[in-house]
């Protein structure tokens, strides 16, 4: 029936039916071209050689690069892809104005390295010889590993948000183990004092067989002091070094007041212990932003270290030596805050999950993505955004029993279960972190199993984790 109209209507109106007939043609075909030139621009647009030459161009998910050193010399720098990587070079674009006699031109300006961008080939700098490479230029393009950390390990100035300035604290956590001894150290520095110094502590755990001992001490610590020496503290009688690669971590601690006698807790703990950072064994700096000017950040320097040095427990030598350390670095407003994490280490693998809980004012915590990663050594095996955490109580009590954690990327696929074997618990007051809940600090079993980057993962080791509860 339908085609029978067609050629009813074309025999009664042949010249009209051949107009339309041509303006629909050429439509098509004008859309086609379109298309066509479309997408040769915007292939033209993400060429590298448009960029500053080179066979890819590396870029942020959300925006520019965050640490770019840390992905010349620990990503493209270690094995693997420094074996295929030729040449690697950071460059930046901004605007710049030009004023000049009453007028303004906006200019889109690009930065990079002189040398770094002639070896690419970049068609704008291989001519002007006068563009060369600084002392500053030559850090970029061949950073040291103890100044990648250094960068990482960086302190924050406290931001301009009057409402939140009292919850601000920023510390330097490291864990390690060695047999059946495990311990915890915390060097922090929170808000600014009426003197207008900062309130600094540091709180060393020690757990034993299951026997958990706490040593700490507060003090005032000079802001400016932070800022420009960080990592290196001094916090009382308790000092970190980083010397190339190496924290070297000095403690003089009286026995915690909030601690339960004990006839086996020693007085005091004194000792110098020393963790390794090796290249590629990092995760790099992590920021979530919320209303009000809410921050949090996250790094670690060191997933898997090794560990050594020894304590002095009232005359009783603890020696750490052939241990494997951990180190991150939290900053930010913490005020209502919560979160879950966990770390473990199995042979050269090392695996770290968490999830931070913002205050509702800032954000939705059911928006705010969990992360599960796993580092092999030479460098980051696969991670996933799509992580869930389920965790399980003792019956009638808080004390977390289980935690199940899942977690899928592009190259993972993990499952953690960990039975908790041990918990300290800090009762934290209102107008800090937890917002009055009781800080559980775990040593937990963990069965992990999966797949990362095509390997087959399956394994029971120890490891830790921290979780908040309701009292």
């Amino acid at each position: 029936m339908i085609l029978r109209l067609a050629a009813r209507s074309l025999a009664a109106h042949p010249v009209r039916s051949a107009v339309l007939a041509c303006g629909f043609g050429l439509g098509v075909s004008v859309m086609a071209t379109l298309l066509g030139v479309g997408e040769v621009i915007l292939s033209q647009a993400r060429a590298p050689a448009l960029r500053g030459g080179g066979d890819a161009v590396i870029v942020g998910a959300t925006g520019p690069i965050g640490s770019a050193r840390y992905i010349l010399s620990s990503v493209l720098g270690t094995p693997p892809l420094s074996e295929r990587v030729e040449i690697a070079s950071p460059t930046s674009r901004a605007a710049l104005y030009l004023v000049r006699g009453g007028r303004v031109v906006p200019i889109r300006a690009r930065g990079g390295i002189p040398s770094l961008e002639r070896a690419l080939g970049d068609p704008e700098t291989s001519g002007a010889a006068s563009w060369e490479d600084t002392a500053r230029d030559a850090r970029w393009s061949a950073p040291e590993p103890g100044d990648v950390l250094r960068s990482m390990d960086r302190f924050h100035a406290i931001p301009d948000v009057p409402a939140r300035a009292d919850s601000w604290a920023e510390w330097l956590y490291f864990n390690g183990r060695a047999g059946d001894t495990r311990f915890y150290l915390t060097f922090l520095v929170g808000p600014k004092r009426p003197s207008g110094r900062r309130a600094a502590g540091v709180r060393l755990q020690i757990d034993r067989g299951g026997r958990l001992e706490s040593y700490s001490e507060g003090a005032e610590v000079d802001e400016a002091e932070v800022l420009a020496r960080a990592p290196d503290l001094a916090i009382a009688s308790s000092t970190v070094r980083l010397e190339g690669t190496r924290y070297r971590l000095s403690v003089d601690l009286p026995r915690d007041p909030g601690s339960l006698p004990s006839a086996r807790a020693a007085a005091r703990a004194v000792g110098e212990l020393s963790i390794e950072a090796p290249p590629g064994r990092s995760i790099p700096p992590i920021t979530i932003r919320g209303a009000g000017g809410w921050i949090s950040g996250y790094v670690v320097p060191v997933m898997s270290g090794a560990l050594g040095g020894s304590l002095d427990l009232g005359g009783e030598r603890v020696a750490l030596d052939g241990g494997t350390g951990y180190h991150d670095h939290n900053w930010g407003f913490w005020e209502g805050v919560t979160w879950q994490w966990g770390q473990v280490q199995h042979g050269e693998l090392s695996f770290v999950y968490g999830r931070v809980h913002p205050p509702p004012d800032a954000a939705d915590p059911r928006r705010i993505p969990g992360f599960l990663g796993v580092l092999g050594p030479e460098g980051p095996l696969g991670y996933a955004a799509d992580v869930s955490i389920e965790e399980t109580s003792e019956p009638g009590t808080e004390r977390p029993r289980r935690i199940v954690v899942e977690g899928r990327g592009p190259a993972l696929s993990l499952k953690m279960d960990l039975v908790v074997e041990d918990a300290a618990v800090t009762r934290m007051g209102q107008g800090t972190f937890g917002g009055g809940m009781d800080f559980y600090q775990l040593r937990a079993r963990y069965r992990v199993a999966g797949q990362a980057a095509g390997r087959a993962v399956d394994f029971e080791a120890l490891g830790s984790a921290e979780t908040f509860r309701g009292r």
